[in-house]
């Protein structure tokens, strides 16, 4: 993820350095950034992206942006933002990558953490234009809204999440779909693959152009309503996960990372869908192009690369 995440600051002409203790791993990074920013069309940007060690190599009197993408454990981000808080310079913004631990719980019992965000991307973070900044309880708001105008000069669509709620907001909305997806699996009302086609080959297909909001216009506010009044009695409000991830979970099926899932993988069925995923996703940038905000090279300090 943290390397993702370095493909769209270097995108956008940011001098961005991946801190990567173990040598294996940041030994394949050179061939991904060059690979991913060819892929993005940045290659001439090839230069702006290297990794090191340790934070220890890390020029933190130029470093003005930092992005934590450490494990989602709490306390390994606890004790990286107090690190983080004694190396960076004062006005550098600490941010985390977290999808589930809120920054005021990252940075409690900090010093500055007026200048603690959360900046949550998706994965795959350089092919999925969303990113979420999000405020804590103690984050300074003129501080949320330059890097929400930053993230918009490298060219993602960020949203502004104004409390840090499990979840922040995309995970929200994603988490309150499954639920109502895997209570309809339990229930034996539709298959895993039936539940995929019908989001992905339905409503999920329009909202490429239009997200929930717009397609009530679209459809008829007065439609939507009536329908709501006739489904949401019966819709799942389980304060559980399904019992379809559960039992799975329990017996160790994880999906790709294990060969099973709800679906099975072997290492060539991975690649070809992981390829089949990620040419889909390219096409949907195209599509979505013109919408899209324009990169313009600028740091985080408005400074022209």
């Amino acid at each position: 993820m943290g390397a993702d995440v370095a493909l769209v600051l270097g995108r956008a002409g940011c001098r961005t350095v991946v801190v990567e203790p173990d040598a294996a791993r940041r030994g394949k990074l050179d061939a991904y950034f060059g690979d991913g920013l060819a892929t993005l069309g940045a290659a001439a940007r090839r230069d702006c992206l290297s990794a090191c060690a340790s934070l220890d190599d890390i020029d933190w009197a130029a470093t003005d942006l930092v992005i934590e993408c450490v494990p989602e454990q709490l306390p390994i981000k606890q004790r990286l933002f107090a690190d983080l808080v004694r190396r960076a310079k004062p006005e550098t913004l600490l941010c985390s990558n977290s999808s589930s631990f809120p920054i005021s719980a990252i940075g409690e019992g900090l010093a500055t953490r007026e200048r603690m965000l959360g900046l949550h991307f998706f994965m795959p973070a350089h092919l999925t234009p969303l990113v979420e900044v999000v405020l804590g309880a103690h984050s300074d708001p003129a501080r949320g809204q330059a890097l929400h105008e930053f993230m918009h000069r490298c060219g993602m669509v960020p949203v502004l999440v104004r409390k840090d709620l499990p979840g922040f907001l995309a995970n929200r909305l994603q988490h309150a779909l499954a639920r109502e997806a895997f209570a309809l699996i339990d229930a034996g009302i539709a298959s895993p693959e039936d539940v995929d086609a019908a989001v992905r080959f339905g409503f999920g297909f329009r909202f490429l152009a239009a997200g929930p909001v717009l397609q009530r216009d679209h459809a008829g506010i007065d439609v939507h309503c009536a329908a709501a009044a006739t489904m949401y009695p019966s819709l799942a409000a389980n304060t559980v996960p399904a019992r379809a991830l559960s039992e799975r979970v329990a017996a160790g099926k994880f999906g790709m990372k294990t060969g099973e899932g709800f679906y099975t993988w072997t290492p060539e069925a991975i690649a070809a869908e992981r390829a089949r995923y990620n040419d889909k996703l390219l096409a949907g940038l195209k599509l979505l192009a013109d919408e899209l905000p324009p990169i313009d090279g600028l740091d985080p300090q408005g400074k022209q690369q």
